[in-house]
C-alpha cells in the first residue's frame, strides 16, 4: 500500500525537525510527506531547507487556510491519486521505528478498516494484573491491566456519571474515555474514536468526508468529530503495538480562557455529532458532567500552584456553558 504522511504545524520548527528525524529511521518510508505550515514566520521552512528529506513537499499557507482542520484539508488536496493510506501526525510526536509498518499491517489484518490509530506510549501508567483482578473505585481496569484513576473520574464514579462505554467509544451523553485509556497490551482494539495527531485513514474516506472547519485554530476535539463520522461509515481500530511519543509542545496553544471555552462548546458539538437527538436523561448527564468538571477546575485554584491558569480555564468553561443557551454551535 502506498501511503502519504501529512504534518500540520504552527510555530514549532524544532519539534517538526525531531519528528522528521524519527520518520527517516522508519522501517518503511512514506511515499509522500506533506508539511502544511500555518506559521507566522519562515523558521520551519528554514530548518527543513537545512536538512534533506526525501519525498517532502512543504506548503506555507495563507491566513484563509490557517488552522488545524483547514490545514489538514489542504494537505489532503495535495496528495496524489496513487496513495492508498493517509497518515496524520502531530508536529510534537516522535515515532518508534516500526510505527508505519505496524499501522499498515493492521490494514492488512483488518481489510474492513477505514482508519487505524497509533498508540502514545509515554503517557500511560498501566500495570498488568491479569483477568481475575477486581479493581477498587480508585483504579481503572481494562483487559487485564490497571492504573490509578484520576480524581475526576473517581468522583464521577461515585456520582454515577462515569462513561458506560469502553475506551475509544463515546457514550450517548459523551464525556467518554479516550483511546489513551487502552493498555499497552500489543493488541489491536476496535474503537469509534482515534486521536487525530496519531491517526491514519484510507484515502477513499476523503471522497465523502473532510475535517470540519467549525473547529478553528487549535481545533480541540476535531479528531473526535471526524472519527465519529468515519465510524458511521465503517470500522476504526487502534493498534497498541504502533507506538510513538507525544511531547505536548506548548508553542501554538491557545490561552487557558479560550481553551476552557473550547472544551465546553467543542465538547457539545462532538456530543451532538454522536447523539443529535439526546433524551432528557442524556442531556441532564452531559450538563451535569460539564458543570462538575468546571467546578473541579475552580477547586484547582486552591490546591495547585498554577492558580491563574486554573481560574482562567474554569472561567472559560463557565462562559462556554452559558453561551450554549444563547448561541449553540452549528
Amino acid at each position: 500500500m502506498k501511503f502519504a504522511l501529512i504534518i500540520c504545524t504552527y510555530m514549532r520548527p524544532k519539534p517538526v525537525l525531531k519528528l522528521m528525524q524519527s520518520v527517516v529511521s522508519q522501517t518503511i518510508y512514506p511515499d509522500e510527506i506533506i508539511i502544511v505550515d500555518g506559521s507566522l514566520n519562515s523558521e520551519t521552512n528554514k530548518i527543513l531547507n537545512q536538512n534533506y528529506f526525501q519525498s517532502l513537499h512543504y506548503y506555507l499557507v495563507q491566513p484563509e487556510h490557517r488552522g488545524l482542520t483547514k490545514q489538514r484539508n489542504y494537505g489532503v488536496e495535495k496528495i496524489s491519486e496513487a496513495i492508498d493510506i493517509v497518515f496524520f501526525l502531530d508536529d510534537d510526536t516522535v515515532l518508534e521505528k516500526d510505527y508505519f509498518e505496524q499501522i499498515l499491517k493492521t490494514y492488512q489484518d483488518y481489510p474492513n478498516a477505514l482508519g487505524v490509530g497509533g498508540y502514545i506510549c509515554n503517557e500511560n501508567k498501566f500495570e498488568f494484573v491479569g483477568n481475575e483482578y477486581i479493581p477498587t473505585i480508585e483504579e481503572f481496569y481494562f483487559d487485564g491491566w490497571k492504573q490509578k484513576d484520576g480524581s475526576r473520574f473517581v468522583l464521577r464514579k461515585k456520582l454515577n456519571l462515569d462513561s458506560d462505554c469502553p475506551p475509544g467509544y463515546s457514550s450517548m451523553y459523551s464525556h467518554g474515555r479516550s483511546v489513551g485509556f487502552l493498555p499497552p497490551s500489543g493488541k489491536t482494539y476496535e474503537v469509534e474514536m482515534v486521536m487525530g495527531g496519531v491517526s491514519s485513514f484510507r484515502k477513499k474516506v476523503f471522497e465523502e468526508l473532510y475535517f470540519s472547519t467549525y473547529f478553528e485554530g487549535y481545533g480541540l476535539y476535531e479528531d473526535a468529530d471526524f472519527s465519529l463520522r468515519v465510524a458511521k461509515m465503517g470500522k476504526l481500530y487502534l493498534n497498541t503495538a504502533a507506538q510513538l511519543h507525544h511531547y505536548h509542545d506548548a508553542a501554538g496553544r491557545p490561552n487557558q480562557y479560550l481553551y476552557g471555552k473550547m472544551v465546553v462548546r467543542n465538547g457539545w458539538y462532538v456530543w451532538r455529532t454522536k447523539n443529535p437527538k439526546p433524551t432528557l436523561e442524556h442531556q441532564l448527564k452531559w450538563h451535569a458532567i460539564t458543570l462538575l468538571l468546571t467546578l473541579i477546575r475552580y477547586t484547582n485554584i486552591l490546591n495547585t500552584s498554577n492558580k491563574k491558569e486554573a481560574f482562567t480555564e474554569a472561567f472559560g468553561r463557565t462562559i462556554g456553558w452559558w453561551s450554549l443557551w444563547i448561541n449553540k454551535p452549528k
